[in-house]
């Protein structure tokens, strides 16, 4: 990654219209030296995948606020995979209660960040991740 800004793509799955927090999130991370690439709302799991590896990232930042954060990520994750991305990773943030985090690791998900996380913490996570 030496030389290579971090590439992040911000992804909101499914029917959720919340997003002041991701694009708080997008700026945070940019303010970090991150380049973050927004999705927008409404995206399906292969718009994400295909967003991914259009766009290089280096991680995918997944933010559910709509409580469909198990089903949502597993669906990304399988897209993911069709696509031969499974050196991309994820996180997820948004509102996910404490006991669907450790399912989410288990699943594969490299960081849970619920709603009110630590900006300093995701870039961090995310830059640990990426080599950076």
């Amino acid at each position: 990654m030496a030389g290579r800004t971090i590439r992040v793509v911000i992804a909101k799955p499914g029917l959720d219209g919340h997003d002041r927090g991701a694009k708080v999130l997008c700026l945070a991370l940019r303010d970090r030296g991150l380049e973050v690439i927004y999705t927008g709302l409404h995206r399906t799991p292969e718009q994400i995948a295909e967003t991914v590896l259009e766009e290089s990232a280096d991680v995918l930042g997944l933010s559910i606020m709509s409580g469909a954060h198990l089903v949502l990520t597993e669906k990304v994750l399988a897209e993911l995979s069709k696509k031969k991305l499974d050196d991309v990773h994820v996180l997820v943030g948004g509102v996910i209660p404490g006991a669907d985090a450790a399912r989410l690791e288990e699943l594969g998900v490299a960081g849970v960040f619920p709603t009110g996380a630590d900006f300093d913490a995701v870039a961090d996570r995310i830059k640990e991740l990426a080599g950076g």
